[in-house]
């Protein structure tokens, strides 16, 4: 890669606002599990991997949304920590009965998210 392009991405990621992180956080976790369902067959050891990022990048949010010093109204809060629980959920039951479509609603649930905190959705 060039000099430039790694010289700007280093400035763009410390002058990125905390919600367009999260928004690119979002997509690269659902590029990654995109990426598994495309290739569902050749892909699929990556899964684990896939998963792992995902479940981390929500228990951030989780962890985020159920502190007390988050300054964003309860209902939001709660409504963060719901789909929190929906994606570790689904997070196990994938572990143990991987299934594409599964997979394809993360990615889908990620890239929405993702969408509205850049004000696309």
């Amino acid at each position: 890669m060039h000099q430039g392009t790694l010289a700007y991405r280093a400035v763009a990621k410390e002058i990125a606002s905390p919600r367009e992180l999260e928004a690119n956080l979002l997509l690269k976790a659902a590029a990654r599990l995109q990426a598994v369902v495309d290739g569902w067959d050749k892909n699929r050891s990556d899964l684990d991997a896939a998963l792992l990022y995902n479940r981390k990048l929500w228990t951030v949010f989780l962890s985020s949304a159920l502190s007390q010093d988050n300054p964003l109204p309860a209902e939001i809060r709660q409504n963060i920590a719901n789909l929190g629980m929906f994606i570790m959920s689904q997070t196990v039951a994938l572990s143990s009965d991987p299934k594409p479509a599964v997979v394809a609603s993360l990615v889908n649930i990620n890239r929405q998210l993702a969408a509205g905190l850049r004000g696309n959705g």
